[in-house]
């Protein structure tokens, strides 16, 4: 099987707009969680989120991107755009490189918009282009269009794990030798009026901050945006002397078969366990593990229990860095995999922020409120999502 390597990384989140920018954010602890500015804002009982602030999308696309693109698939283009310059890919002809992108919601603001005007402001007529603004496989059909990818191109749809399970996928999909190189990762932007009330109807946001592994957490926070890496065979990149920020070495996806939103702590486990076999590594080669840490009651105290049964009482450090850009929905996955970059390539691991004091259910190092230098040879991802489905990646140092 080939082995795989990723050469490229872009972003989009509310820490920065840009992959040196959120990891400078993740060092320093900072929180971009803070008020929303959204329609109807006064309308919800949670009022704050990780928005991308300061975004203009006129700065990054011409007039036909942003006449056709919801704001989750101009994330993913100007993300996509930053990983293609970075990795110095040259697709070819486009037909041995594929875009495997993550969404939950898709483009939910225009969505949004749309019912606002005909339903609020009694309006005739939509967008023209409402379809193909809020199709999920807009933002991968986009970034395709735009380096000239011919290959396979879809988006995977899975909840909070969708970006998980869309790298995993393109993983496989050069390892098994199908395809040269894909741009993979996920993109979200659910910061709107009808995306916030949803969720405020499960009960499980908070409405003053996010505090995983707390014990005085009392619930998520939403975030938005967008990263996308390049992922590419690496004796590929090797030959054309391609910078390579870490290795591919395992992912596993597992199903609860139980409830549609009560995590498994086995569920769990075996994805870990199974992204570990898939690696051929043992527990104690881990050295860092970027939890899905959600801040509710229920996430958190599953995944630690998850965590305990697969390392026992050796358990590497973990962190969750959703108390600081929030929760991105189906594009969580992509950003958090940006701190397992900064754990194996610069040997620092992003801190756990808002930890106010350890829960005494369960003892894990989650790197509380500062970052920690730590030296890092392989790091595991984390994405858990409603409907009990769970994906796991395993990443080497480069």
């Amino acid at each position: 099987m080939r082995r795989v390597v990723i050469t490229g990384a872009g972003t989009v989140n509310a820490l920065a707009h840009d992959v040196p920018g959120t990891l400078a954010a993740m060092r320093a602890g900072r929180c971009g969680i803070g008020p929303l500015d959204i329609a109807d804002v006064d309308r919800l009982s949670v009022r704050i989120g990780g928005q991308v602030r300061g975004w203009d999308a006129a700065a990054h696309l011409d007039r036909a991107a942003l006449s056709g693109a919801d704001r989750f698939a101009q994330f993913a283009l100007v993300a996509a755009a930053q990983a293609m310059r970075e990795s110095g890919l040259a697709v070819g002809d486009g037909t041995d490189c594929g875009v495997v992108l993550g969404t939950a919601g898709g483009g939910l603001i225009t969505q949004d918009d749309s019912y606002r005007a005909v339903y609020a402001e009694g309006k005739s007529r939509v967008h023209p282009l409402t379809v193909p603004k809020l199709m999920q496989n807009a933002g991968a059909s986009h970034v395709s269009m735009a380096h000239g990818i011919r290959g396979p191109v879809f988006t995977v749809s899975t909840a909070c794990a969708s970006s998980n399970h869309a790298m995993g996928l393109a993983f496989q999909m050069i390892r098994a030798g199908a395809l040269r190189a894909v741009l993979t990762g996920g993109s979200e932007a659910m910061l709107c009026f009808g995306g916030i009330k949803a969720w405020e109807g499960l009960r499980v946001m908070s409405a003053r901050a996010c505090r995983p592994f707390s014990r005085t957490r009392d619930g998520m926070v939403q975030g938005e945006g967008a990263a996308v890496f390049v992922f590419e065979e690496r004796e590929a990149a090797l030959a054309r002397g391609a910078r390579i920020l870490a290795e591919v070495v395992g992912f596993a996806m597992t199903s609860d078969a139980g409830d549609l939103v009560a995590p498994s702590v086995d569920g769990a486990a075996r994805a870990m366990a199974g992204a570990l076999a898939d690696a051929g590594l043992a527990p104690g080669e881990v050295g860092y593990i970027n939890a899905h840490g959600t801040g509710t009651a229920a996430n958190d105290r599953t995944e630690a229990a998850a965590i305990a049964q697969v390392f026992g009482a050796a358990a590497p450090p973990v962190s969750s860095t959703k108390a600081m850009h929030g929760h991105l929905i189906g594009g969580t996955g992509a950003v958090e995999l940006l701190a397992c970059l900064m754990a194996l390539r610069d040997g620092i691991l992003a801190p756990t922020i808002g930890h106010e004091e350890a829960d005494p259910d369960f003892a894990l190092d989650v790197v509380p409120n500062t970052a920690r230098a730590a030296r890092v040879e392989v790091a595991l991802s984390n994405a858990f999502a409603f409907g009990g489905l769970n994906a796991v990646l395993a990443l080497r140092r480069g």
